[in-house]
């Protein structure tokens, strides 16, 4: 009896703390912006659709207003939505928004080091060093482009191989966008049948499906407790160790091996810099060359080959979207040299259609979450320093007042009554403000090619009827994603 009145005691001690905290809770909103009343631990988490947060916050902001704010467990989260509020924050008041915001999956791996999910001095002086040195290696120069072109020659090559049987393209266009940002990250490329390339491929794909997944959302807001739990994420745990093993052997091989006269990539750059720095507190040490050099193998590796993918399946959907774009390339490239990046200025159509396929894509909607770096006064709320902030830049992709049919894949949204290509202010693909993304060139120059060289050599073809196709990314948690399919690439 008497362990019974002790465990009822807690049990109303507990209770009492939590209203006592939502009760806390009520007096800061007062100051924040409007939003759904949390519930004591797990905040507004009920209150969403786990498998499609995008559309709960969309509905939200229906109710509340551009602005708002929402408690995922007990982390409070302030939303944008719609493009004047994200660029009202993240370009005209860049530096109080400029901090990385908690993303509990890829912080078990990153630990805050590293250019993408660091904060402060560390976060500036490392984003800096990688603009630098990006550019250095040709990033947006000729450089750049002749190690493009060399992959999509490789990829041509393989899907000549396949002698036009139907194929999932995933691991195709996987393997040769990686290795672009390989060859710049290590100064190497890898074998297409590496197994630890495919490995670590494998991992970095499943890393992002679990962050997006309803377990992954779980794992956000309450890794402190899950982290010692069974469950996916302890798989996520293990290869995240295994990934930063990786990263290790391959910058101790580049140490080895180090030319300070030639570096061949950017960790040899780090390195060097490293030798040169004398400042105690730098920034420039071997755990942060480790995470950046990960950070921007992550970056490199996922976001093109998903487009890619996604905008043949659309291209097969959409027969004359195709037959125009093969138009387009016949007449400016032909079919005797590799396209060059230079001839996108002479291809508004064929620009037009890879950023509709970007902005119909939406891929990563609720965008890459964002921190207060101090105490600020937005659109006549109070934001504390540390409140993490989500712009939705899917919300820019779908706003009626740029885009005249936001539910349809249409090139037309971004030709003018010239068949030029128009530019729309809310087509922020890679984000806006001091925490972009620092590979946007590199990007745009790798959807240009890899693109214009496998339509000047195939075309496609869907094994089933056109109308079996889902075009639509299926929703799953934070993000969307593409429908599994196979296709069969046909020369011309």
């Amino acid at each position: 009896m008497l362990g019974s009145g002790l465990l009822l005691v807690a049990i109303l001690a507990f209770l009492s703390v939590m209203v006592l905290v939502s009760v806390w809770q009520q007096k800061i909103r007062g100051k924040l912006p409007p939003g759904p009343i949390p519930l004591p631990f797990i905040g507004n988490y009920l209150q969403l659709n786990r498998k499609d947060v995008y559309s709960s916050i969309t509905q939200l902001q229906e109710h509340y207003g551009p602005v708002f704010t929402i408690h995922l467990g007990p982390r409070r989260v302030v939303v944008l939505y719609g493009y004047d509020a994200v660029k009202e924050a993240l370009e005209d008041n860049a530096e109080e928004f400029s901090g990385r915001g908690e993303q509990a999956t890829f912080n078990t791996l990153f630990k805050g080091y590293g250019v993408t999910f660091s904060n402060g001095e560390r976060a500036k002086q490392l984003r800096r060093f990688s603009i630098a040195t990006l550019k250095d290696f040709g990033l947006g120069k000729r450089g750049m482009e002749e190690r493009i072109q060399e992959e999509a020659g490789c990829l041509i090559k393989m899907l000549q191989g396949t002698c036009g049987a139907p194929i999932d393209p995933t691991m195709y266009l996987s393997k040769t966008v990686s290795n672009v940002i390989s060859s710049i990250v290590f100064g190497d490329r890898f074998n297409y049948e590496d197994k630890e390339f495919l490995s670590l491929l494998q991992m970095m794909s499943q890393m992002n499906q679990f962050a997006a997944s309803p377990t992954g959302q779980l794992y956000d807001m309450f890794h402190s407790v899950m982290k010692y739990l069974p469950g996916p994420q302890q798989q996520i745990i293990k290869d995240s160790h295994k990934l930063e093993d990786f990263m290790i052997q391959k910058v101790k091989h580049n140490h080895s091996t180090l030319d300070p006269n030639s570096p061949r990539g950017f960790i040899d750059s780090f390195l060097i810099h490293m030798q040169k720095e004398k400042n105690f507190n730098s920034e420039f040490h071997m755990k942060n060359l480790v995470m950046t050099s990960l950070n921007l193998f992550f970056a490199g590796s996922e976001t093109v080959s998903s487009l890619l993918r996604y905008g043949f399946l659309l291209l097969m959907k959409h027969p004359d979207v195709e037959a125009k774009v093969h138009e387009e390339i016949d007449r400016v490239i032909g079919r005797n040299r590799q396209p060059q990046y230079e001839d996108h200025m002479k291809m508004p159509y064929t620009q037009a259609v890879i950023h509709e396929i970007q902005r119909f894509s939406n891929f990563a909607p609720l965008g890459i979450p964002r921190r207060i770096t101090k105490d600020t006064s937005f659109r006549g709320f109070f934001l504390p320093k540390g409140t993490d902030v989500f712009p939705i830049m899917g919300s820019l992709m779908i706003d009626p007042k740029f885009f005249s049919s936001p539910k349809d894949f249409n090139p037309q949204h971004f030709l003018d009554d010239k068949g030029q290509l128009k530019k729309i202010p809310a087509f922020l693909p890679f984000s806006i403000g001091k925490r972009s993304c620092l590979g946007y060139s590199l990007g745009k120059m790798q959807l240009f090619l890899f693109f214009t060289t496998i339509l000047q050599n195939f075309r496609f073809k869907f094994p089933r009827k056109l109308e079996d196709i889902n075009e639509s990314p299926k929703p799953e948690g934070f993000t969307r994603i593409i429908p599994k399919y196979t296709m069969s690439f046909v020369p011309i």
